[in-house]
This record gives C-alpha cells, structure tokens and sequence, in this order.
C-alpha cells in the first residue's frame, strides 16, 4: 500500500472516529504529498515519499524544541501527538550503534581519516540512513568517529 493510499485509508478512519488532532495531521501529511507530486511532476517514489515525511518530522521536532523553550505547554502537547502520528508512516528507525556500524563503514569505503572528510563522509552515509535516522544523530556520530 502507497502512503498516499494509507494516509487516506487512515484520514477517513480519523473522521469516523471524530479523532480531530489526527484528521489534522493526516491531511497536512497528505497535502505536504500531493505538493511534492505537484512540484515534481510524477507521483512520488518510496524514497521520494520518505524525504517528505522525513521534512514534516523535522519542521515538527524544530518547532517543539522552540515552543518548549519558550513554555508553551498547549502547543508542546499537540506538538508530541502530531510527532507520534508522522512516525508512524516513517520506517524503523536505526539504533544509535547500528547509525555507528553503518558511518564506521562508510568511512572506511571513503578511506577518510580526519575531521577534513566531514563531508564527503556526510554526503555518502545520508543517501544510506536517509529516513532511517535523524541527521543531527548522523552528524554527530561522523563528528565522534572522525577524531
């Protein structure tokens, strides 16, 4: 099944339910979808769709580090629950030692040996965790390894 097809299997589940906070995100993730589609022309591929779950995830994680910071309690709470909802489209995520193995790996492929291999390191582990693992764990596991 497509995520297009279980977001909305999952929209019209929400709406029976009358589960309203859901229904919202549901529809912000398959609006977020359909202008993807829209902006690239064809409908999105597995990887194309993980990019843009991974997108929503992150925008939501920002926000919900700013609001708590600032102590919004209210939108702290709905911030959770949406966060909660968008992963549960995303596939599993890695462990922080598996994310370990599979940079550990990767700089030995690329042969890097100093922090001046940050990026080339960067722009070939991405492409392997992308949506698989949160950047920031990425970044500083690259960072931990490239002593």
């Amino acid at each position: 099944m497509s995520l297009k097809d279980s977001l909305q299997k999952d929209m019209i589940a929400a709406m029976k339910a009358k589960d309203k906070a859901t229904l919202s995100t549901v529809r912000m993730l398959k609006a977020a979808v359909a202008n993807e589609e829209i902006n690239l022309g064809h409908d999105l591929s597995a990887d194309e769709e993980i990019s843009v779950l991974s997108h929503e995830l992150k925008q939501r994680k920002d926000s919900l580090q700013e609001f708590e910071e600032a102590g919004r309690d209210e939108a702290v709470e709905k911030l959770k629950n949406e966060i909660k909802i968008v992963q549960k489209y995303m596939p599993a995520q890695l462990s922080a030692e598996e994310v370990k193995e599979v940079v550990q790996t990767t700089i030995e492929e690329i042969g890097a040996t100093s922090k001046a291999d940050f990026g080339k390191v960067m722009g070939a582990v991405m492409p392997k965790l992308k949506g698989k693992a949160d950047g920031k764990l990425v970044n500083s596991t690259v960072k931990e390894l490239l002593h």
